[in-house]
């Protein structure tokens, strides 16, 4: 149900009539955690990618393998994405969101993320 939501976002921004598609990119990131001293996992996304504009604002969506090093166990291989927008509000102070998500080999622990923010220049 929940992939089936992200495709239907993913689609609504990528075929939006008045949106202006930048092209594709790609993008690798890596996220690791520790706790104290002690370190946990590492996750690499190698995400292909689009970004464009919507009026005034801005969205990506973005999508690939993600590969899961946990520590003491064998390294696994997901499929992760992300879409988001960017909104000014004024000259200065721009809202953004973000919604991402990581497959499991079970359905049960299917991971969605999702991130609110403010960024305001100065």
């Amino acid at each position: 149900m929940f992939k089936t939501t992200i495709a239907a976002a993913v689609a609504a921004v990528a075929f939006a009539p008045a949106a202006a598609l930048a092209g594709p990119y790609v993008n690798v990131e890596a996220n690791a955690s520790w706790t104290g001293d002690d370190y946990n996992a590492t996750t690499t996304d190698v995400h292909v990618g689009y970004e464009g504009e919507v009026g005034a604002g801005s969205y990506y969506v973005q999508a690939g393998p993600a590969i899961v090093a946990v520590d003491g166990e064998e390294t696994d291989t997901q499929f992760s994405g992300k879409a988001g927008l960017g909104l000014p509000v004024s000259d200065a102070i721009g809202v953004y969101g973000e919604v991402s998500f990581l497959t499991a080999e079970d359905d049960d622990d299917f991971g969605v993320g999702g991130k609110l923010g403010l960024k305001y220049n100065f």
